[in-house]
């Protein structure tokens, strides 16, 4: 310890320049602008050489896998299931299973079809090109073979295999980056722990301490020794982990695997990238090296019920839209009790992976969006001096608009793989219409094309846009908040399962929420609010505060749950307008407005 706290000024000054401070807790896009976006430049260029950096930005998506002794209970625990996530099934929150018992149950953990060849097989097929194995959980039990602590999948289960090491082999083999999960300061079953026993097996009261420099910090060094190249290291939950202790585990990481990257969850805002709130993709773009990580059901570890699958689709519009915000999307699946992965994980991974392998070029290496944001039907990305416009839903005239890009477009086309079909388009001032050939259309779930522009960089006003053939919905991190209070939050609502959310409540009786928008063609907008509140609330949807004739008002329904109601139609003039929302009626300081959606009135 005291070589560490002798050099502990030296090593934060070298923090300062060299990583992105990184906070554990969710936190909104914007707010990540304003913390890191200065230092993320010097992140990049300090990192530039590490093998490890380039697959995390340039890769832009993984494979978590949530698996431990709470995959074989499947969410049950003597005949009752328990609905939510599945690693948390021992804690008293869920099942509340003692320390013995649960520790007992490994005795018929037994993964006979666990395939390390196969499920770095599905990754590589999937486009991944990374994988994050949970080593150990909040439950503390290792899934490697560990000599620190005798509770692992070797020493404590007839399994009598060690997955990390096959899967370290595997990963190497088929050439891909291998990460491993820690949960450094939970632990449920190891003494001292954070939440868990308070003496040993012999009564005696034990610290913090005992646990960190007995398991933890040991466990971590045999991750870091004993299965080749690491490419990521995962902490999570870092609790009162203290200051020298956050700083002994980054230094024997970097001991041992120098070039492997630390998440910003180690603690003590320290880290090499930043892991936004669990299950959130940004809404705007942020800087730095960060990642999105994401569950493709609603739970992390397996549990029998839980069948709510993300389909191709979803899988290949959430990885778009992480990338195009700047990002890197970690997608995770819970193997199963007995080793084996979900027939319906495998098959929206592979059906994904072949859209993927067909248009590498938006997601490999590809830059965030010049606009800042999702457009109305979709979104886009940026490779060398060409723009990739994402349709994620065509509109019916098979026509986009796109408002404020800087750029000359010298070509645009229209890719269905290897093929190319020209695609045309008209300039009209600050708006570009882009008309898609309706019969060169043959993507079911995301269409590319490609701009090829004037050799600069890509470059855009940012300026929210209402589409004349397109619904849009802006939240209110968009819009300026007077005598109202912007926030944001998150919750479960279910065990484990994480919503979040911009909102504007705590109004004041002239408090509104504005928003700025570029409108193309004058015409009727059908106004739906989404919001929160309790009873019935009255809403006034203005046009630039103006005359009597540029106003909807309407009584709805509000429940605790975010939901959209109709407020009606407003008539919006071509040109620059601003469009506000105020609360006349309700409970001015739960009421939460989230975000306003605008359908053109064909």
């Amino acid at each position: 310890m005291d070589h560490i706290k002798s050099n502990l000024s030296q090593r934060i000054l070298l923090f300062t320049i060299l990583l992105i401070s990184v906070l554990s807790n969710p936190v909104s896009a914007q707010e990540m602008n304003e913390m890191w976006g200065k230092q993320s430049n010097k992140t990049r260029l300090a990192s530039k050489e590490s093998e490890s950096v380039k697959l995390f930005r340039d890769g832009n998506y993984g494979l978590f896998l949530h698996w431990g002794l709470y995959s074989h209970l499947e969410g049950k625990w003597n005949g009752k299931t328990y609905y939510g996530i599945g690693e948390w099934i021992m804690h008293p929150s869920m099942a509340g299973i003692p320390v013995d018992d649960y520790m007992a149950s490994a005795a018929n953990f037994n993964p006979v079809n666990f395939d390390a060849e196969k499920i770095v097989k599905l990754a590589c097929d999937a486009g991944m090109k990374y994988i994050i194995l949970t080593a150990k959980h909040h439950e503390g039990f290792a899934m490697f073979h560990s000599e620190a602590d005798s509770f692992n999948i070797v020493d404590a289960t007839p399994f009598d295999r060690d997955p990390l090491l096959e899967l370290s082999r595997e990963c190497q083999r088929q050439g891909i980056g291998l990460g491993f999960y820690y949960s450094q300061s939970q632990d449920w079953t190891a003494p001292g722990a954070i939440k868990g026993p308070k003496t040993d097996k012999n009564g005696n009261e034990v610290s913090f301490d005992d646990y960190f420099y007995r398991k933890c910090l040991p466990q971590v060094t045999e991750l870091c020794t004993k299965y080749g190249p690491i490419s990521l290291i995962w902490f999570d939950t870092p609790g009162n982990i203290s200051m020298d202790q956050v700083l002994e585990l980054y230094n024997t990481v970097k001991k041992y695997q120098p070039d492997a990257l630390i998440s910003g969850r180690i603690g003590h805002n320290m880290g090499d990238y930043r892991t936004l709130g669990d299950m959130e993709i940004p809404s705007a773009n942020a800087e730095g090296l960060w990642e999105a990580c994401d569950v493709i059901n609603d739970t992390w570890g397996y549990n029998w019920f839980d069948k709510n699958w993300k389909t191709p689709k979803e899988v290949v519009t959430n990885l778009l839209s992480t990338v195009a915000r700047g990002g890197t999307y970690l997608l995770n699946v819970g193997p199963a009790g007995d080793g084996s992965m979900p027939r319906e994980a495998v098959y929206s991974l592979e059906k994904a992976g072949e859209w993927i392998k067909r248009y590498p070029q938006v997601v490999y290496g590809s830059g965030a969006s010049p606009w800042g944001k999702a457009l109305p039907w979709g979104d886009a990305v940026v490779a060398d001096s060409s723009l990739y416009l994402l349709v994620f839903d065509m509109p019916v005239d098979n026509t986009l608009y796109l408002h404020g890009l800087k750029n000359r477009v010298e070509s645009m086309n229209l890719l269905n793989g290897d093929m190319a079909t020209p695609v045309t388009w008209e300039n009209n001032g600050d708006w570009l219409k882009v008309n898609v050939p309706a019969a060169a259309q043959g993507d079911d779930y995301v269409n590319v094309i490609k701009v090829e522009l004037d050799g600069n960089e890509a470059k855009a006003d940012t300026a929210l846009f209402l589409s004349p053939n397109s619904p849009v919905k802006y939240g209110v991190e968009f819009a300026t908040a007077s005598d109202s209070h912007p926030g944001y939050h998150n919750w479960k609502e279910k065990f484990g399962e994480w919503k979040h959310a911009h909102f504007i409540n705590k109004w004041g009786e002239n408090g509104k929420s504005t928003w700025e928008v570029e409108v193309m063609e004058p015409g009727y907008y059908q106004v739906e609010l989404e919001y929160s509140g309790e009873k019935r609330v009255v809403w006034r949807v203005t046009l630039d505060n103006d005359a009597d004739s540029s106003f909807i008002q309407n009584q709805q329904g509000a429940l605790p749950a975010y939901m959209f109601k109709p407020i009606g139609w407003i008539y919006l003039p071509a040109g620059r307008q601003s469009l506000s929302v105020s609360l006349v009626e309700g409970n001015r300081d739960i009421t939460a407005l989230r975000s306003i959606r605008l359908s053109p009135v064909k």
